[in-house]
């Protein structure tokens, strides 16, 4: 047995971080991955669908190019190709991860871990067992993608969404059940290089929990390249085909048939804990599996802690690094906690939605008297330069304080524009600061200012209502 003084489980975006800074303070780490270093966000997830989401934008551009005054003959794209880029993408940042780990001495052992103890790890490798005795553990195991009955994944024909990534060739029609981020994600992506794409949502709106006036710019998007949406429908039925699969609807318009080479399933995520002994060393799990934890991490078994998706919503890789921050921070003894303001989001669909903070509705809920700014990107340079003018940058603030309470945009650029917000909330900043900070001309960032201009009643690029 070696003793060590964190173990952490899951070699993800909050594993290999948590680690990583656990050595920088000192402590004698080790970090498990049963498969490979990244996670589902770097393999199979995060990465992989933006490297494929950019080339199918700048396709989609080169298509559009008539009105730009570019025209191209014999456009097409190479699958293949564009997979192999891709799985050359991942390996580049795997390979830094695992040096990274190295150089910071970081021990990674590959197998799959089991928590016999609060103080005690085994580790099934290809050569044999290793056991570990250790003073801190940190899971982060992440979390698997739900299938539904009658639609069990198979990794041909009914997929997942890392399945959905590493197709060999493009589908001509695709079904995509469920349109939450991940599958609107995917469907436009597939949408930008070809395929003709059906979403089925059970909901009454795409992206459920997502405020309906920046989801409308997303569905028209869908909508005016071709794609099939059926709202408040769910798939009766599923038999597969020689093609692929035939999908019995019901809408409520009644009954649609739906034939696909390839059905992606993305109807949420549920928690990685097997091999963890939850139960029987009483880590406490909330209704939906995910481990409970405070401010630090901590478990209620005190050298326990949990990061990342295993932790519960929202399951972000952002979020689980600064969990990781705080975790490594703790288990070293320092006082630190989870601290921040808020977390901010993006979808990468098309336009982008992003958001931080307080929505308009959770900060009336909240008590605040709420006024709210907002500047279009159809009045925009930058934006009517490139050609990208749907959507709009909205700013939630204090009536009173004019303190910033939240940020949403969708439009071009949208998960880039939303740190500038974050940092704002963050910071305690008002609408005044964020109208006062000289923006460079011609950028989509203006967007912001002009919106905090318009809250301080003196806008200038759009009429005073």
């Amino acid at each position: 047995m070696r003793e060590v003084d964190l173990v952490v489980i899951g070699g993800g975006p909050g594993g290999y971080v948590c680690a990583i800074r656990a050595s920088q303070l000192g402590l004698k780490t080790v970090l498990v991955e049963k498969a490979r270093l990244g996670g589902e966000c770097l393999i199979a997830g995060c990465i992989p669908s933006k490297s494929i989401i950019s080339v199918a934008k700048a396709y989609d551009k080169v298509k559009e190019g008539a009105r730009f005054g570019i025209r191209a003959e014999g456009l097409s794209i190479d699958f293949a190709a564009l997979q192999s880029w891709k799985a050359g993408v991942v390996r580049t940042l795997e390979m830094g991860v695992a040096t990274l780990c190295q150089g910071y001495k970081v021990e990674v052992i590959k197998g799959d871990a089991e928590l016999v103890d609060t103080t005690k790890v085994l580790v099934k490798t290809e050569g044999g067992t290793e056991e570990l005795s250790t003073k801190n553990v940190v899971i982060a195991t992440g979390s698997s993608a739900i299938s539904l009955p009658g639609l069990e994944f198979d990794g041909r024909t009914v997929v997942s969404s890392r399945e959905a990534l590493e197709l060999e060739r493009l589908p001509k029609r695709m079904l995509i059940v469920g349109g939450g981020y991940i599958g609107l994600e995917i469907a436009g992506m597939y949408q930008r290089l070809g395929s003709h794409v059906t979403v089925v949502e059970l909901m009454d709106q795409l992206l459920p929990g997502t405020e309906p006036d920046l989801v409308r710019y997303v569905q028209k998007s869908l909508e005016r390249r071709g794609a099939a949406i059926h709202l408040r429908s769910k798939v009766a039925s599923l038999e597969k085909t020689a093609e692929g699969a035939r999908a019995r609807l019901e809408t409520p318009q009644g009954e649609v048939v739906v034939d696909a080479e390839v059905v992606l399933v993305s109807v949420g995520r549920r928690p990685v804990t097997r091999n963890l002994n939850l139960d029987r060393l009483g880590i406490e799990v909330d209704p939906k599996g995910y481990v409970k934890t405070d401010q630090q991490m901590r478990t209620n078994l005190r050298n326990v802690f949990a990061i990342g998706d295993v932790r519960g919503m929202p399951l972000l890789a952002h979020k689980a690094q600064k969990e990781g921050i705080v975790a490594a921070e703790s288990a070293a003894g320092l006082p630190t906690v989870a601290e921040w303001k808020s977390i901010p989001w993006a979808i990468f669909t098309d336009p982008e939605i992003s958001g931080v903070g307080l929505t308009e509705k959770q900060a009336v809920e909240a008590g605040y008297q709420v006024k709210r700014s907002r500047f279009p990107f159809a009045a925009l340079g930058r934006a009517i330069a490139a050609g990208e003018t749907d959507g709009f940058v909205r700013i939630i603030s204090d009536a009173n304080s004019r303190v910033v309470l939240g940020v949403q945009i969708v439009g071009p650029e949208a998960s880039d524009l939303i740190s500038e917000a974050a940092l704002a909330i963050e910071m305690g900043a008002t609408t005044e600061d964020l109208a006062l900070t000289i923006h460079p001309h011609p950028t989509l960032p203006e967007a912001m200012m002009e919106a905090a201009e318009s809250a301080v009643g003196r806008p200038i690029h759009q009429l005073r209502l």
